[in-house]
Formats: C-alpha cells, structure tokens, sequence
C-alpha cells in the first residue's frame, strides 16, 4: 500500500493551531477520509492536541506532518501525525486535577490515537501517533455512533 506524507510548517503562535487543524481536514479530506467519519475528527483533535504543546510550550515553530494511507482510502490502514519541534526538553505528561483548564493534551493523545510516543531528532524531538483506521459497517439507521476510542473520554466545552 501507498503512503501519502504531507507536512506543514507552524509558527510559534497559539494562532496557527486553528490553521493547522484546517489545514489537516483539507488534506484528510483530500485522501478520502471523509470529515464526519470518526477517524477524522480523533485525528484532528490529536493534532490539535499536540501542535498546541510544541506551540505552547516551546514558544518555537514546529512541523507538523501527517502519513496517510494510499488509495483506496476505503481500506483500511494507520494515519501517522508527527509534530517535530526544536526543543530538546522531553514531554511530560501530567494528571490535571478536575478544576485544572490545562495539562490534559498527553492525557488525551494517550486515549486516543492507539500509538504514540517521542524520539529525539536534531537538537529537538519528534512527537508521534498513529491511529488505525478500520472498516466498519455503517451504523443502524437513526442509531448514534461512538468512536471505541472515544469511550471514557469527556470533553468539555467552555
């Protein structure tokens, strides 16, 4: 099977995070992973996730970098996204207390995609997941669907 890279260079502003989830839509979009397919929202919500930490806590630009797979994208097969920053400090997941509005982002990638981990690249590092997209049938008519991934994840918001 094929496998598309893409990438996107960000800049050191919380602003750019919008633009990068944009930008990761249009291109999931455009390898046949449709915006309502659940697979689709877990990804953005993880690059959000994780160019907001290299944003934020580094202060530094970063490159974003998605590995999706090749045609036909009604297959099935892994979406990698990878967020190279330039900072060698390693992440540091935390366990937010309730009342907390931050340091939840590894929390969260942990739960969701069902890879991730960091190496150490250049003078920076590279944070990656990955998440495996499934054939599943199509839901019930009229009933809801829910992403296993999402199961035990409450996400409020403000």
């Amino acid at each position: 099977m094929q496998v598309l890279q893409v990438q996107l260079e960000v800049g050191p502003d919380p602003a750019e995070v919008g633009r990068a989830r944009r930008w990761a839509r249009s291109r999931l979009a455009g390898s046949g992973i449709a915006a309502d397919e659940p697979v689709a929202e877990t990804l953005i919500l993880l690059i959000s996730e994780l160019v907001t930490n290299a944003v934020v806590h580094t202060g530094c630009p970063a490159v974003l970098r998605m590995l999706l797979p090749g045609v036909p994208a009604s297959e099935p097969g892994t979406v990698r996204v990878e967020v190279a920053d330039r900072s060698a400090r390693p992440p540091r997941q935390r366990h937010a207390e309730r009342d907390e509005t931050n340091g939840r982002g590894l929390e969260l990638v942990d739960g969701l995609a069902d890879r991730w981990g960091w190496q150490h690249e250049g003078s920076g590092k590279r944070i990656w997941c990955e998440v495996d997209r499934c054939e599943a049938p199509p839901p019930a008519r009229g009933a809801a669907f829910r992403h296993p991934a999402h199961e035990g994840v409450a996400l409020g918001v403000h």
